[in-house]
């Protein structure tokens, strides 16, 4: 049997479809696809594409690498028979970041998420000028601003790269959290684990951008991350002595 990258895309429902990809020894390219299950039925066989090319678009849209297998005739999976058991599962180092957003939302919604994108985009602008930091060239900023003045139904995807910086993570990561109705934002490791909207909660990826909660706290609070913390100092001074 031939071996083949295995890719899984996971839904915002909870439900997730595979894809693989294999090269022939004739340089045709076969890719296989369905529902995540023991068999992929689907096959489409073609000529004039590189399998790394593919692959990455595949990547660009959210699908993330789950290992190499071998698939029969019949899209019956097997794990390789000379690949030894893992009775443990080795750490895994995140690099990037997947990202995609699909908006179904209504005119007055997109009307709404266009104003709080561009809004905390001020805020990360104000803190990153603050911190002294160079300008992010990650190219979903202006994409996704764009697709929020218009009309229309948007479905966008990409990757965030160390070199970004923390800031298009943060970005996305308010876009999650404020749950606009009709929008789904899913953003996802290298091994498929989905990022949750919990900051506290994604110390690998914070992690993965040399940074920790406390250190971006005011910007966090900002983008309504994480809730202001309370100063018991101040709140002691503000109160009135009723003693008599």
């Amino acid at each position: 049997m031939a071996a083949w990258n295995l890719y899984r895309h996971r839904n915002t429902d909870g439900s997730s479809k595979d894809w693989a990809v294999t090269t022939h020894a004739d340089g045709s390219i076969s890719t296989r696809w369905g529902k995540t299950a023991s068999r992929l039925p689907s096959i489409n066989t073609r000529t004039g594409i590189r399998q790394h090319d593919i692959e990455q678009q595949k990547q660009a849209k959210g699908y993330v690498f789950v290992g190499e297998v071998e698939i029969d005739d019949d899209g019956n999976i097997r794990l390789p028979q000379s690949r030894p058991m893992l009775t443990q599962t080795p750490p895994i180092t995140v690099d990037k970041l997947y990202w995609h957003v699909d908006c179904r939302a209504g005119h007055a919604t997109l009307l709404d998420m266009g104003i709080a994108l561009r809004l905390w985009l001020g805020d990360l602008e104000a803190w990153s000028q603050a911190q002294g930091l160079a300008t992010s060239n990650w190219s979903g900023w202006q994409r996704l601003v764009d697709a929020s003045l218009g009309d229309e139904a948007f479905d966008l995807s990409g990757q965030i790269h160390l070199e970004h910086g923390v800031l298009p993570w943060l970005w996305l990561m308010a876009l999650k959290r404020a749950a606009f109705p009709g929008v789904s934002v899913d953003i996802a490791t290298e091994s498929g684990r989905d990022v949750s909207a919990n900051l506290k909660a994604e110390t690998e990826v914070l992690a993965l951008f040399d940074t920790d909660v406390e250190a971006i706290r005011p910007l966090a609070e900002s983008l309504g991350l994480l809730k202001p913390r309370l100063d018991l100092a101040l709140a002691m001074s503000d109160q009135t002595d009723h003693w008599f």
